[in-house]
Parts: C-alpha cells; sequence; structure tokens
C-alpha cells in the first residue's frame, strides 16, 4: 500500500471516528434531556436576543448546531413558532457550535491524557447501570474520549503528508482557485456533517504544508457556508414552515461568505497570515465568521424569514382545524366566564387531538407501519402546545377576582388539560414502543385478541367523546355516566384478561413475548382511560355526590337500605 493511501484511508478513520464521538455525544444527551431541551428553547421565544441566546446556550450543552436546529424544526412544523424566532435561534446554534468546536479542538494537548480516561470511565458507567441517566452520562463520556482520540488520530494521519511533494503541488493549484476550493469545503461540510472535522482536515494539510493561507480561507469560507446544509436537507420533507427557517439560515450563511469570498484579497489584509498555529488560526476564523453572521442578520431576521417564506411557500392545501388553539380570546380575559368557556372548547379540540392520536397509533398497529408511527411526535407536540396555551390563558384568568365558584373552575380546567397531555405521553412513550417491538419482532396478535383490543379501544374512544361533553356542558348525569365508564372498562379488561390467559392455558404454544405484549397494551390503555374518565370527578364532587373514589349510591336506594 502506498503513502497517499495509506494517509487517505488513516484521515477517513480519524473523522468518522469523530463524527461517531459527536453522535454518541449528541444521541446521550436526546435521550435523557430531550424535552427539557425543547422547553428550554420555547420557553426563551419572547424576543430575538432571547431566541438567540437559547440557542447558543442548547447548542453548547448539546454539542451540535444541526441537533439543535432538527429540535427548533420540529416545533416550526406545528405553526406555533414565528419565523424570525425560529431563525435567530439558529443563528445562536451557529455560534454556539463554532464555541464547542473550538473548545474540542483547541484542547489537543489535554487529549493526550483525558481521552482514556473519558473512554474508561465511559465505559464503566455505561457497563454498570442499565438506568437511562447513568447509561447515557457513560455514552456522553465515550463519545467525548473517541472525539478528543480522534484528534490526535487525524494529527497524526496527515504527517507523512510533510513529505508528499505531489500533494503539495495538487492542494496548492486548488487554493488558486477560489470558487473551487469554496465548493469543495461546503462539500466536505455537507458530507461529514460537521464543520469540525471538515476544518480539521483543512488545518491538518495547513500544518503540513500543503495549502497555503490563501488558498485555506476559500476552503474555510465553503465550510462555513456548507454548515448549513445538512439541516436545510433533513428539513426537506418537513411542512413548509419547519423548512423555512434551516432555509433562512443556509441563506445567511451563503450570502456572508460569498461576500466575503468576493473580497478575499483585502479581507487577507486584515488577517494575520503568519501564525505559529494555524487549527487557532481556522477555529478563530470559524468563530469570527458565526458571530459576524449573527451580528449582520439577527437585526433583519424578519425580513430573512420573508424572503425563505416566498421561497418555501406554502402548499395549496386545506390547513388543520386542530394545528393550534383558535378561540383563547385574549379580549376577554376580564370576564372570567367567558374566558373559562373558551379554555373548555380548546380542551374539546385537545380531547380530538388525543382521539387523532390514539387512532393513528392503532392503524400504525394494524398496518404494521412504522412511517405512521412517526406521526405521533407531531400530534404529541400539539397537544403541548395546547396545554402551555391553556395554562397561560387560564393564569391570566386568575389574575382577576374570581369567585370561588369560577376559581374551582380553573383549576378543573388547568388538571385536565395535563391529563389530556399525560394521556398522550402514554401514548407516544409507551403505546409507540408496544407497537414498534411488536412491528420489528414481526408478531401478530389471534383474531380473540383484536377483537378484544377492538372492544376496550372503542370504549377509550367514546369515553374522549363523553368527556368533551361532559366539560363543555358541565352536566352532572353525564359525569356521574363518565366515572361510571371507568368501572365498564375495567369489567371489560378483566373480561378480556380470564379470557387471554385461559386461550394460553389451553394452546401451549402461544409466545410469552406476545402475550407480555398484549398485556402491556391493554394496560397502557387502561392508564390512558383513567385520565379520560378524571374529567367528571370534579363536577361530581362539586354537586356533593362523590365519597371517597366511589359514586354515591342514589337517594332513594340510600332510604332504601
Amino acid at each position: 500500500m502506498n503513502l497517499s493511501t495509506l494517509v487517505i484511508i488513516n484521515l477517513l478513520g480519524g473523522i468518522a471516528l469523530l463524527l461517531w464521538g459527536v453522535r454518541m455525544v449528541r444521541t446521550g444527551i436526546l435521550r435523557v434531556w430531550e424535552k427539557q431541551l425543547k422547553y428550554f428553547i420555547e420557553y426563551r421565544l419572547a424576543n430575538r436576543m432571547s431566541a438567540f441566546g437559547a440557542g447558543l446556550a442548547a447548542t453548547i450543552v448539546l454539542g451540535s448546531g444541526t441537533a439543535t436546529a432538527l429540535i427548533v424544526t420540529n416545533i416550526a412544523s406545528t405553526g406555533s413558532l414565528p419565523a424570525g424566532l425560529g431563525f435567530s435561534v439558529l443563528l445562536g446554534a451557529d455560534v454556539g457550535s463554532a464555541l464547542v468546536a473550538s473548545l474540542v479542538a483547541s484542547g489537543s494537548n489535554i487529549a493526550l491524557w483525558t481521552s482514556p480516561i473519558f473512554l474508561f470511565l465511559g465505559y464503566i458507567i455505561f457497563q454498570w447501570s442499565d438506568e437511562l441517566k447513568p447509561h447515557n452520562v457513560g455514552r456522553v463520556l465515550i463519545g467525548l474520549g473517541l472525539m478528543l482520540l480522534s484528534l490526535r488520530l487525524v494529527s497524526a494521519a496527515t504527517t507523512p503528508l510533510n513529505q508528499d511533494s505531489l500533494f503539495h503541488d495538487v492542494l496548492a493549484e486548488v487554493g488558486q482557485a477560489p470558487v473551487l476550493a469554496f465548493l469543495i469545503g461546503a462539500a466536505m461540510a455537507w458530507a461529514f456533517h460537521s464543520t469540525l472535522a471538515a476544518i480539521l482536515l483543512v488545518t491538518s494539510l495547513m500544518i503540513s504544508g500543503s495549502l497555503g493561507f490563501v488558498g485555506a480561507l476559500s476552503f474555510l469560507l465553503g465550510i462555513n457556508c456548507g454548515g448549513g446544509l445538512p439541516a436545510f436537507i433533513a428539513s426537506l420533507g418537513l411542512p413548509a414552515e419547519a423548512r423555512r427557517l434551516p432555509l433562512a439560515n443556509l441563506l445567511a450563511r451563503t450570502i456572508f461568505a460569498v461576500a466575503l469570498l468576493g473580497f478575499s484579497q483585502r479581507l487577507l489584509s486584515y488577517l494575520p497570515v503568519q501564525v505559529n498555529n494555524p487549527l487557532q488560526w481556522a477555529l478563530a476564523f470559524h468563530i469570527a465568521f458565526n458571530v459576524a453572521v449573527a451580528l449582520v442578520f439577527l437585526p433583519l431576521v424578519n425580513q430573512m424569514a420573508a424572503l425563505a417564506k416566498r421561497l418555501a411557500p406554502d402548499l395549496n392545501k386545506a390547513e388543520d382545524p386542530l394545528r393550534r388553539p383558535r378561540f383563547l380570546d385574549a379580549t376577554v380575559i376580564a370576564n372570567p366566564p367567558a374566558a373559562l368557556a373558551n379554555a373548555n372548547i380548546e380542551l374539546a379540540r385537545m380531547g380530538q387531538i388525543l382521539e387523532n392520536m390514539f387512532d393513528t397509533a392503532l392503524q400504525a398497529m394494524t398496518d404494521s407501519s412504522l412511517e405512521k408511527l412517526k406521526l405521533l411526535d407531531e400530534q404529541d407536540t400539539q397537544i403541548n402546545i395546547y396545554l402551555q396555551a391553556i395554562r397561560s390563558y387560564v393564569n391570566d384568568v386568575s389574575q382577576g377576582k374570581l369567585s370561588s365558584v369560577e376559581a374551582r373552575h380553573a383549576l378543573e380546567v388547568t388538571l385536565y388539560a395535563s391529563n389530556l397531555e399525560h394521556a398522550g405521553d402514554i401514548i407516544q412513550l409507551n403505546l409507540q414502543d408496544r407497537i414498534r417491538a411488536k412491528i420489528q419482532e414481526s408478531l401478530t396478535f389471534t383474531p380473540i385478541q383484536e377483537t378484544a383490543l377492538a372492544e376496550l379501544s372503542a370504549n377509550v374512544r367514546n369515553n374522549i367523546r363523553l368527556a368533551a361533553s361532559v366539560t363543555m356542558s358541565r352536566d352532572i348525569d353525564a359525569a356521574r355516566n363518565l366515572i361510571g365508564q371507568k368501572d365498564e372498562f375495567r369489567q371489560l379488561e378483566t373480561k378480556v384478561m380470564e379470557t387471554h390467559f385461559k386461550a394460553s392455558l389451553d394452546n401451549k404454544s402461544t409466545a410469552l413475548r406476545q402475550s407480555a405484549l398484549f398485556i402491556d397494551v391493554i394496560r397502557d390503555m387502561h392508564r390512558i382511560n383513567s385520565h379520560i374518565v378524571a374529567a367528571g370527578y370534579p363536577i361530581v364532587d362539586d354537586a356533593g355526590l362523590l365519597r371517597g373514589s366511589r359514586l354515591k349510591k342514589k337517594a332513594a336506594a340510600e332510604n332504601a337500605e
């Protein structure tokens, strides 16, 4: 094997190790703290500066601007995030990504002794515990160790290039063609899905003498431009609102990078070209580029969002009427009865989203479709949006003067919205996992089991609709009936379980895994149903008909006893 081939193989291996380390860190953090990061961003969208800070902080934690961009685009896909604020988050994510890249790469000397420590500790923690948090903390430490180790491998891989005159000549020629170097740099950033990996490659060639500062500048401009490509390409299958954010970010980076490329000779006169550490020079330029883009485009986020909307217009299709809350009218907050009636309307609409979510899960199970399961995440996001909107609205209403009845009603609205959100979480987190396991393990339920699940699901679906009616009308008899549905569901569940175990005893060939999965699905339905029927308890309690956790018997029956 000749020297050039060996260098290329070692270099690609080092870059692959870096990308895998970044992936492990990102995966470990997202598996434990994805929702917290998402809520952290959502709660800091008051203005463009706070949104910028949220993107910066989230990316420093995640270590990946692309991961932050995907979280933001998922929020934007529901239509609840103004494009200007979303773009501000991405500008902050770019700066955060540059800071993380510089911090990791500049610690190459520390990597000599820290990478083995991270790898050892990470492995011990990863193997020691199967609990979610410790397990993924170990994953993060292993990822950090691999990232630091990869920096040493990339540096060692390029050392032989110091003696390769042909390689020097080729890169010198490419460096003399700024547009070609720019395009190659952008392609590397997209192919590696990491600006850090591309920058390390360029700086390793600078250190070996294969690439001069003039040529490196064009490469770095291309890398900084192409850093927006992974998030944009990943968003192509999302709604227009989600595509516009990474598009606006890519446009801003491209405009700025092309402008600097056009004035590269003048730019070089302001940059030091005789430095002892090309890596530090490249990383400083990377940070400066992203900070400059943020300074230029933060005042123009709304204009860039408008441009992105023109380039990615809405499709001519009917808008989902449940996409976002519509009846939380701020003008009637001073009138608590009217405002709480509006909140009840949104509770009913929230219940409809839950019903759609439940139907999606059941349809995915029937069709064995993993693609349908992906819809649950978006629907769960919708439910979370409704919960936050209803909570905020009711909180505003509660700031005024409320009677004791109105205050109790406000609390009931908030609690039931929370119950619906918990039911959605059961579908999105638990039931989704059961269905995915059923599909991936090619398990099938018997016709008797399918019939039982259909009966139980019909009961849950009817209770969702009944609960909406109860919260709107506050009818006591309807509320009593809704609470009674809990016992009816329990009786049906007991009947199904008895039939299931009898069938299991009669048929010894029934797979234990399939049986356990069937029982888990029923348990999930039971929990969902319990959250739904909770709508009836406050109404019956207010009427004095609730004793403990059971309905009081009718007065006539009590007197008869």
